[in-house]
């Protein structure tokens, strides 16, 4: 009998035991590029069974290159890195992970939220330093009874709207593709994203990122926001134009913003994002716990054998 073999393109685990324990059940054997570019993940996927990818990017041509991949797994809920309609045509099946860090991302969000308004990380910064003056601080508005804005109104944030509204946070929500029960469950609000703009003190981006939402946010964007408006990506980086958000906080057209993710990543040393007051960047750390990894993994490596033993799997991305 021929073993089975799984290409793994990249991976940000610090251990893929969870994985492999999965996979080994089947008698398919992992092997690993030596880099995320385009020859090295050819080197191994070109014979494979079976992709897995967190961050690569699998474009057409690689998946051309691909003779015998029937499924191309994704570590993460988005999958902008695949080409799903060159996928589609080849016959491979794309899963993903949908639902494995619903209350990392809407608890990261909040948290963000939050220490923008509170200006967490200015106080920080100031105490640490030996400076123990609030003043510095100030001007500060309440939280409760502000109005927060959500940019797409998938899982997560709807995971996000109870923690919200338990700070006294009005919620509405611009998702064109959302049934409105699902809103009226919540007690959220539907606007227009122009309302949305004109009516948020707060905005939590969620959307995926698509042709038509790439830079999204942009200059013409930050120009109809409040002046004392602050922005959350939690998302995907290139859903903010970063170059329109800079002239925007230079230009007080907006008052802060928080990322957990940017256009690209890491973040040069030169970032004119960096070293500003009113601007929280993490690490796009916002999937992760020790329990969500472990979720992550379990439920890709388990569609990944549905579909290489024929069988349909939990989470496809694309219809073949």
């Amino acid at each position: 009998m021929t073993t089975l073999k799984v290409a793994l393109t990249d991976t940000v685990f610090p251990s893929l035991e969870p994985a492999t324990k999965i996979l080994d059940a089947l008698g398919a054997a992992l092997v690993q590029a030596k880099s995320p570019m385009k020859d090295a993940i050819l080197e191994v996927a070109r014979d494979a069974d079976a992709v897995m990818v967190t961050y690569a990017k699998i474009d057409a041509e690689i998946i051309a290159g691909l003779d015998r991949c029937r499924v191309i797994g994704r570590f993460g809920i988005g999958v902008d890195n695949i080409d799903l309609a060159a996928a589609t045509k080849a016959g491979i099946q794309v899963v993903f992970c949908p639902d494995y860090c619903l209350d990392e991302v809407s608890d990261h969000a909040l948290a963000l939220l939050i220490a923008l308004v509170r200006k967490i990380p200015l106080g920080n910064t100031l105490a640490q330093s030996g400076r123990w003056e609030m003043k510095a601080m100030v001007p500060m508005r309440r939280l409760r009874g502000r109005t927060l804005g959500l940019v797409g109104f998938g899982k997560i944030p709807q995971r996000l709207v109870p923690k919200a509204q338990a700070f006294g946070l009005a919620v509405i929500a611009y998702d064109p593709y959302v049934p409105q029960d699902v809103l009226d469950t919540l007690g959220v609000g539907r606007v227009d994203f122009d309302a949305l703009l004109q009516h948020s003190d707060l905005i939590s981006v969620h959307a995926p990122l698509t042709a038509e939402t790439r830079h999204l946010f942009g200059a013409a964007t930050f120009k109809r926001m409040k002046p004392e408006a602050l922005i959350v990506n939690t998302a995907r980086g290139p859903l903010i134009d970063e170059a329109a958000l800079v002239a925007a906080l230079d230009a007080g057209e907006i008052s802060g913003a928080a990322l957990d993710v940017i256009e690209s990543e890491p973040s040069s040393p030169d970032s004119p994002l960096l070293g500003r007051d009113n601007v929280i960047l993490t690490p796009h750390a916002a999937f992760y716990s020790e329990e969500a990894l472990l979720e992550l993994q379990t439920k890709v490596a388990e569609d990944v054998v549905s579909v290489l033993k024929g069988e349909a799997p939990r989470y496809p991305a694309n219809r073949l």
